[in-house]
């Protein structure tokens, strides 16, 4: 026998008793969302590679070494699997011109792509909820970002989780920064590491988040982006932390909050914990002005941030943040020709009425089905023998309480049913 084909490595699968939490989790992120205003977006998982290129930037660990890119085999033509989700929703939002009337709150969720080592909270394929506002140039915009996931995340019963802020300024500033970052690093090359060498004249901003313990010291002397800033930016990056004050949301500045992706301008943040090992951040994001121009529309202002799901689910377990109780009405019992075509009768009637409901399959006894009754979470057992059937009536067993077994019709059980909801 040849060995079983296994999931590539670092892209999983959720089975059924993780769903749940997955459930939990989805219906509060919708119902959040809803409260703000956002309307659901769905874009492809594959794009040109062209796009991510233009929008996230050439040199970036995501472009040069993360992305899932191929040829199409039948035109040559080059694709990718979305390594994030920004780049697509502004796609989307050019092409089909959504900021013609108006600006435009939109929220998006699925899986992302990026071929790197997998390990606790970083795997090859991981699901993102997405939130892009389009259209709007003010601080507000980008305090509401961060006002609304300080509001999920109480929603969703998660503490330690720490706000991060900082400002790029605009591309004048950055210009006029990265030429004295470069001096300074050039000035201490025998420090730098092959990626901060590489990075040196290319994307020198992304060195400042190096990880690297033997640069620290170097790195936090080094030229900082905030005294480069002009009046305006450093006016909306205080408005920004003016609403955060109103709103009684703590944060810190980190002066070396650059992110990585290179289409970011003005406000960047983000979400962190110290639960979940070195893959602390949980949620990121910032003002992206000159983004939708690069992709090629017309100039308009945006913000945005993701947040990863299996970081987020993590930190709900580690909080003992309890699963909701199953939604399983009742497991049909039955045994016998007349009360297996009965049970299918009322599997239908229980169904109709909203119930949900397993119908036993595969024969076997008495015992034996209550006991799969039992383990299916279901609240009840509903049992149908051939004096149930000769009767069309129906025995109801609670199966998560001590309570005396009920024979009743199926009108009656529906109410029986319900009443435990």
């Amino acid at each position: 026998m040849s060995n079983p084909i296994q999931a590539i490595r670092g892209m999983n699968d959720i089975l059924p008793e993780q769903t749940p939490r997955w459930q939990q989790f989805e219906a509060i992120v919708h119902d959040w969302l809803n409260a703000y205003g956002y309307r659901e977006i769905r874009t492809p998982i594959l794009e040109q590679t062209g796009l991510f290129k233009r929008a996230i930037g050439e040199v970036t660990d995501i472009v040069e070494k993360e992305m899932y890119s191929f040829e199409d085999a039948l035109n040559g033509e080059p694709l990718s699997l979305r390594p994030e989700g920004t780049a697509s929703c502004v796609r989307a939002v050019i092409q089909h011109n959504l900021l013609y009337n108006a600006p435009q709150r939109l929220w998006y969720a699925g899986p992302m792509f990026r071929h790197e080592r997998p390990q606790k909270g970083r795997y090859r394929q991981f699901h993102q909820i997405g939130v892009e506002s389009l259209g709007y140039a003010d601080a507000d915009m980008d305090a509401e970002h961060i006002v609304m996931t300080a509001d999920l995340w109480r929603r969703l019963g998660l503490s330690n989780i720490v706000l991060e802020i900082n400002t790029l300024g605009d591309a004048a500033a950055r210009t006029r920064h990265r030429t004295r970052l470069i001096s300074y690093l050039e000035a201490h090359s025998e420090l730098l590491d092959d990626d901060a060498k590489r990075r040196l004249h290319s994307n020198p901003l992304r060195i400042l988040d190096t990880k690297n313990p033997a640069m620290q010291d170097m790195v936090n002397a080094a030229p900082r982006l905030y005294d480069d800033l002009d009046e305006a930016a450093l006016a909306h990056f205080e408005a920004v932390q003016t609403i955060l004050r109103e709103h009684n949301i703590e944060y810190r500045i980190n002066p070396r909050l650059v992110r990585g992706l290179d289409y970011y301008n003005y406000t960047v943040f983000e979400w962190i914990t110290d639960q979940l090992g070195t893959q602390g951040t949980v949620c990121a994001g910032g003002r992206y002005d000159s983004l939708i121009e690069q992709i090629g529309g017309k100039p308009a202002p945006a913000c945005g941030y993701a947040m990863g799901i299996e970081r987020l689910l993590a930190l709900m377990e580690a909080a003992g943040i309890a699963l909701p109780e199953s939604t399983l009405d009742a497991y049909i019992v039955h045994q016998g020709d007349a009360a297996t075509a009965f049970a299918r009768q009322v599997a239908s009637t229980l169904r109709r009425a909203g119930l949900n409901v397993i119908l036993h399959c595969g024969g076997g006894s008495f015992k034996s089905q209550m006991k799969k009754a039992d383990a299916s979470g279901a609240a009840f057992a509903c049992i149908i023998g051939d004096d149930e059937a000769a009767l069309e009536q129906v025995s109801l067993k609670s199966l998560r309480a001590n309570t005396e077994q009920t024979r009743c019709t199926q009108e009656q059980a529906v109410s029986l049913l319900k009443a435990r909801n």
